[in-house]
């Protein structure tokens, strides 16, 4: 209550009660003067009128707010039904949990079990120190093929569940692989390492993990103490003020090495194309940090083989200085513009037409189990479409980038994402943004280099999908009038990491025509660096010192079709222009277009290169044949645009030698479950996983179980409008696998989609369910806004 406002109310009070010193009268008092009571008259009628007309005004009031109201809510559609309006067409399949990620009692069960082993000494403190024993990582071990089809298809016993663990050993010098089982309850542990890989795993094959990103962190503050008045003068480093590190892959040049060339820059948004011009090469070969060195500087283009040295030579003006100037801050994504607009929101007027249960989903006449490996993401099992198997796995392996550059931070890097954990950088989705409003959210849980397993809300979407051009249709003009058509609705399958500057939106789409789509569009911030002489020979300038780099982007899927079951064929179709005699002019010759067929007998003859030409229809075909005599198969039709593959020569070629397909047919085997691996970044030159391995065996590919490993991607040349962020458009790709002969018609025929018209049918909601839409317009019921998204990020800060 403010001071006027005390003021009034000791007025009035006044005015009713009596004043010291004087006497009180009364407008009801008999005593009271004549001259007084004709006062108190006046004010009863002065107050009866204006409690009259404040009712009056009330009443308007209410019934005006009463009209408003009722206009308002009769002109509203009701809320849309959040219940199922039509009934699923499949059911659930519990027997799904054999493909599912463990839950957090079983990460808890297995790191205890492990800590249990006292012959491992094994730490799970998050800053374990690299000379000591670190258990890095726990995650499902994927039961075997044939024991799952047992169990799925001729009511075989359920695989054992089981985990597989990486210990990183520094106090001994090697990694260990371990599978533990079996969940729950672990009764056994068995080191698996020799069995998978065929050699010991070095410990400089060991991602970085955040223990030695700390120590990290305190090296370079000691070279950042040391150089104290160039930091200062150069990038204005302070106190209060810090340079950000990003750092080139791999790490060094021959098996073994484990140096480091850290780039350096500006702690701003989007601090990737914020570089300062000043990178250190470090080694950090041992496991003992306190034998790590400073091996080479690089300052405004000049290399220096010392810190003393750089510090002599600035002293004595015998570099070229760079100059501290405040950048303006283009790299933040914050709106330039209030947001006044809600764009076009997708909402289901019946309820959804799919449903998430545990790890398993059911649309329309698609199931799948899921799944999200930390170290190579997304990931499906046992595909059907009518209950007929079409894929017993379609999962991501690797995304790798290549990049140019004339300076070290850049010149040979070469990120391999899965070593670093392409899923483990799977955060949570914004609602309405990453995917649609009302889409299904499912949590999941990791444990990569971290003390205990960590929930990660909302990180995986699930949503039907409009995608904005008909599935098919057909207008007739001329003979039996009519229209027949179906818009395109599918179910997307989405996560999106964001592994460093770039973010990867990846996703699996189940269309209703029996296709499959696997796909990857690339977003965030390219990776740059500072502007020196020759620089503009590997991209272009996209800010003032500032060279985007040209780099590749590379993906690879595996793709494990089993088409009308395991013994399959691949064939390759494509066509020729041959020259014919017409039938009814012998004597006249025209180029008619041929088709010509081929089937493919062994893994070498089906190993196609990107360097040659490839047929254009590539299947997977079963011996069993369609209505019309055809062999029923699904199509392989990649999507891509990718830069050059890296030359053969070169040492690191081979952990990448994947990338050398455009598609590889294998025959599936246990021990050929991934292109890479977590060690292919850290020990590039002697990979444990080689993929080109599993093509020189040159196995027979006729009527046997078949996987294709699919490479799609872009070549990415940064230009301006990548600043601040890369956008979706145009830079992506992926893959789409097509029943080609494998159904008597198009299966899509039957969906309750469908819409038909004919003359005089127009208005008919027995085949054109459009002509009723607008007598049930209905409003989505939406869930409130939450993000809890920077929960379990990692918080370098925390360590240093």
């Amino acid at each position: 209550m403010g001071y006027m406002e005390r003021g009034v109310r000791h007025r009035l009070s006044e005015g009713r009660g009596s004043l010291p010193g004087s006497r009180a009268f009364s407008c009801g008092a008999h005593s009271s003067p004549p001259s007084l009571q004709a006062l108190c008259l006046m004010e009863k009628k002065r107050m009866n009128s204006l409690v009259k007309w404040t009712l009056i005004l009330f009443v308007l009031a209410s019934i005006i707010l009463n009209i408003v109201l009722i206009g308002i809510h009769s002109s509203r559609a009701p809320k849309c039904s959040a219940q199922r309006v039509h009934p699923l067409r499949r059911k659930h399949d519990e027997r799904s949990a054999v493909f599912a990620d463990l839950s957090r009692e079983e990460y808890l069960q297995v790191q205890q079990f492990m800590l249990k082993q006292n012959n491992l000494e094994i730490s799970t403190n998050q800053i374990t120190k690299p000379s000591d024993n670190f258990l890095f990582l726990i995650e499902l071990s994927v039961p075997k093929k044939a024991d799952v089809l047992a169990y799925l298809d001729r009511n075989g016993a359920k695989p054992t569940r089981e985990a597989t663990v990486v210990v990183f050993y520094g106090a001994k010098g090697y990694i260990k692989e371990y599978v533990v089982g079996p969940l729950p309850n672990p009764t056994y542990v068995n080191d698996v390492t020799m069995e998978r890989y065929h050699a010991e795993l070095p410990i400089n094959a060991r991602t970085v993990t955040i223990g030695e990103y700390n120590l990290l962190f305190q090296f370079l503050g000691d070279v950042f103490s040391k150089l104290g008045k160039i930091m200062k003068e150069s990038f204005d480093m302070g106190p209060d003020k810090q340079l950000n590190a990003f750092e080139q892959m791999p790490r060094g040049v021959r098996t073994g090495d484990r140096k480091t060339w850290i780039s350096f820059f500006r702690d701003m948004s989007g601090m990737y194309i914020h570089p300062v011009g000043f990178e250190v090469l470090v080694d950090h070969q041992s496991v003992n940090a306190s034998e790590w060195k400073v091996e080479k500087l690089l300052y405004n283009g000049q290399y220096f083989d010392s810190i003393d040295a750089l510090k002599d030579k600035y002293d004595k003006d015998l570099v070229k200085k760079i100059v501290y100037k405040e950048s303006p801050d283009y790299g933040s994504l914050k709106p330039r513009n209030k947001p006044l607009q809600v764009g076009p929101q997708l909402f289901n007027a019946e309820g959804k037409r799919y449903s998430v249960s545990n790890n398993h989903v059911v649309y329309m006449d698609w199931s799948f189990a899921f799944g999200l490996s930390a170290l190579t993401g997304m990931r499906v099992f046992d595909v059907r479409f009518n209950d007929e198997r079409i894929l017993y796995e379609l999962s991501v392996q690797e995304a790798m980038s290549v990049y140019g550059s004339v300076t070290p931070g850049m010149i040979l890097t070469k990120f391999l994402d899965s070593s670093i954990g392409i899923g483990r950088f799977a955060h949570e989705l914004v609602r309405g943004v990453d995917c649609p409003y009302e889409a299904s959210y499912v949590d999941t849980y990791r444990y990569i280099d971290v003390p205990k397993p960590i929930r990660f809300r909302n990180t995986i979407c699930i949503f039907e999908h409009n995608m904005g051009q008909p599935l098919r249709r057909h207008f007739s003009d001329f003979f039996h009038h009519s229209y027949g058509g179906m818009v395109n609705s599918a179910l997307v399958f989405r996560t999106i990491t964001a592994i460093g500057n770039y973010d990867y939106i990846w996703d699996f789409i189940f269309y209703q025509s029996g296709s499959v789509e696997a796909k990857v569009h690339a977003t965030g911030y390219i990776s740059s660096s500072y502007l020196v002489d020759g620089a503009l020979r590997h991209g272009h300038q996209v800010a003032e010192k500032v060279l985007g780099n040209i780099h590749t982007h590379f993906i690879n899927f595996k793709v494990d079709l089993d088409v009308l079951g395991v013994k399959n064929f691949f064939q390759t179709k494509d066509m020729e222009y041959v020259n014919v005699s017409l039938p009814w002019m012998p004597d006249h010759y025209a180029m008619v277009p041929q088709l010509v067929e081929k089937q493919l007998k062994t893994e070498k003859e089906a190993a196609l290169r990107y360097d040659t030409k490839t047929p254009r229809y590539l299947h997977i075909s079963s011996n069993k044949t369609n209505r019309w005599g055809h062999q029923r198969s699904y199509r392989l039709q990649v999507f891509s645009f990718t830069g050059d593959h890296l030359p053969e020569s070169q040492a690191e070629e081979r952990a990448i030698s994947w990338a050398r397909y455009k598609v590889a047919i294998t025959k599936h085997k246990d021990g050929e479950q991934t292109s890479s691996s977590l060690y292919s970044q850290n020990n590039i030159w002697s990979p444990a996983v080689d993929f080109s391995k599993y093509i020189e065996d040159n196995e027979s590919i006729e009527d046997e179980d078949l996987v294709a490993w699919v490479t799609t991607g872009f070549l990415h040349i940064p230009h301006s409008e990548d600043i601040p962020n890369t956008v979706t458009v145009g830079n992506g790709g992926g893959v789409l696998l097509r029943p080609h002969n494998y159904f008597d018609m198009d299966p899509s025929i039957h969906s309750a989609d469908s819409v038909y018209l004919s003359p005089g049918s127009e208005d008919s909601c027995d085949s054109n369910r459009m002509a009723c839409l607008a007598q049930e317009t209905c409003s989505p019921v939406l869930e409130p806004f939450t993000y809890e998204g920077f929960d379990g990020v990692i918080k370098f800060e925390d360590w240093v």
